[in-house]
């Protein structure tokens, strides 16, 4: 579903956010609980309250691109979180699986591949 650069980070809310909030109040969680810059072109998703529904945040091009899925039936898993934490950063993948509805956090990927005499990073 997404194609992103690996420059591009997504970072997921892990408090639950009222959807009504429009993209100037997304802006400003994102500025003023996160510290990120809401310009920068990653991605910022936010799920609600009962987890049924989610908003994607992100800057493109002149203008705010806001993508909201609200899901049919279930919710959205989320993956693990550090206690206190505010916030995960996921990869296009882990985001991918979030919006299909799939528990990333019970996901497991194989460790990864590094040339011999260097360690896996």
């Amino acid at each position: 579903m997404f194609a992103l650069p690996a420059s591009v980070r997504v970072v997921l809310a892990v408090e639950p956010v009222d959807m009504r909030k429009s993209i100037d109040g997304l802006m400003a969680l994102v500025r003023t609980a996160w510290g990120e810059d809401v310009y920068s072109g990653h991605l910022f998703a936010f799920v609600s309250r009962r987890g049924d529904r989610i908003k994607v945040l992100t800057w493109s091009r002149g203008g705010f691109v806001l993508l909201y899925k609200p899901l049919e039936a279930g919710r959205f898993r989320l993956p693990s979180v550090d206690a206190g934490a505010q916030a995960v950063t996921l990869d296009a993948t882990q985001l991918a699986m979030l919006l299909d509805g799939i528990d990333v956090a019970q996901m497991r990927r194989p460790a990864a591949w590094s040339p011999p005499g260097r360690a896996a990073s």
